[in-house]
């Protein structure tokens, strides 16, 4: 989560340029590895789905507050969030995936 915060809240001035179409990249894989490890931690928990309704609310949340935050220089972006959500559920369909074929494995 810590990779996030610095990720998500640089400011601007701090963020190297870089093609275009590469910030959506990096939110998409940034919360698609959320959402493994998310996943993964969750694991034995009777409702994991939690995990994904909090890290959907920070893709948000996120967003405001790079809105908001007027040091940042950055600002927010609703498609930022909605590729935050797609990596979100690429995270989650590898996770779940990797965790089946891992369950299958071991009870073989």
């Amino acid at each position: 989560m810590s990779l996030s915060v610095i990720v998500l809240f640089t400011p601007e001035s701090g963020v190297p340029s870089s093609p275009p179409g590469t910030d959506k990249v990096v939110h998409c894989l940034l919360f698609a590895l959320l959402a493994v490890t998310g996943l993964r931690a969750a694991a034995g928990w009777p409702r994991p789905r939690w995990v994904l309704l909090a890290l959907v609310g920070y893709a948000g949340l996120s967003e405001v507050l790079q809105a908001l935050i007027t040091p940042l220089h950055r600002s927010g972006d609703v498609l930022d969030a909605l590729t935050d959500v797609v990596g979100i559920a690429l995270g989650w369909g590898v996770g779940a995936l990797v965790a089946r074929r891992l369950s299958a494995r071991a009870s073989r």
